[in-house]
This record gives structure tokens, C-alpha cells and sequence, in this order.
């Protein structure tokens, strides 16, 4: 076992070397260009995974900008596009409470139509139409 964990570190150093060549923008790799770090990496054993770690990969995220607080770019975005959180809507907020109030409206009139129905119905004032127990109803035929 030990024999072959040699075998398998230089296998996934390459593997993991060559895929993130192969994903790194061509633009920001460093020294050679992006086809000569794969060749480097797949014929060089050891020396060219090890090289591409240290000589060829990008070495930060932001790609040679730099990056403040007070930038006018945040998370990709520019200012006027930034997209805004809800409870900062102003606009939203309003849409909000438009929308709440024609609800509690909504509900009040259902209520006052379901308390309507109900002393109906208490009082004796309306029953089913085809409720076949009712007196005044004139039977089959």
C-alpha cells in the first residue's frame, strides 16, 4: 500500500493542477500561455504540477484590481444597479401596505357577509331550497 501512495499524490496533484489550468481565465495566467501549463503539467511528472502551483496560476481573486469599501462596484454590480434589500424599498414598502390594506378591507366585508348569512340562518329567515322536510314546498308530481 505504501508503494502506491506515492503513485496516487503525484496522480491527484496533476488532476488537480490540470483542472484548474484548464478553468483559470487565459488572461490571468502567469509566464506561459495557458496550452504550454497543460503540456507542462502532463509530461513534466512532478516538476511541471509543482510549477504551475508556483509559477503559473493566478495569484488572486480580484485579478490585479484593487478592491475598497468605497469602490463604486460592489459584488460585480455598479451602484445604480445594485440590487436593494426589501425593507430599503421605499417603493416596495409602499406596495406592501397598499396591498395590506385592501386585504383587511377584503376580509372585513367577508366577515360582515358570513355574520349576515349566519342571523339568517338563526332567525329561521332562509332555508335550503331543497331542503325535502319543508312544509310549504309542493311535493312530486
Amino acid at each position: 500500500m505504501p508503494r502506491y501512495l506515492g503513485v496516487l499524490l503525484e496522480f491527484g496533484l496533476i488532476i488537480f493542477c490540470l483542472i484548474e489550468c484548464i478553468q483559470a481565465p487565459s488572461a490571468r495566467v502567469r509566464n506561459l500561455p495557458t496550452w504550454a501549463w497543460i503540456l507542462l503539467i502532463l509530461f513534466v511528472p512532478i516538476v511541471g504540477p509543482i510549477a504551475w502551483l508556483v509559477a503559473g496560476r493566478p495569484t488572486s481573486a480580484s485579478g490585479g484590481r484593487s478592491v475598497s469599501w468605497r469602490s463604486t462596484e460592489t459584488a460585480g454590480f455598479p451602484e445604480y444597479e445594485r440590487p436593494v434589500a426589501p425593507d430599503d424599498d421605499r417603493e416596495f414598502i409602499a406596495r406592501l401596505a397598499a396591498s395590506d390594506s385592501s386585504d383587511r378591507e377584503l376580509l372585513a366585508k367577508w366577515e360582515a357577509d358570513l355574520h349576515e348569512r349566519e342571523a339568517k340562518l338563526r332567525d329561521g329567515e332562509q332555508k335550503p331550497a331543497d331542503d325535502p322536510d319543508d312544509p310549504g314546498r309542493p311535493g312530486p308530481g
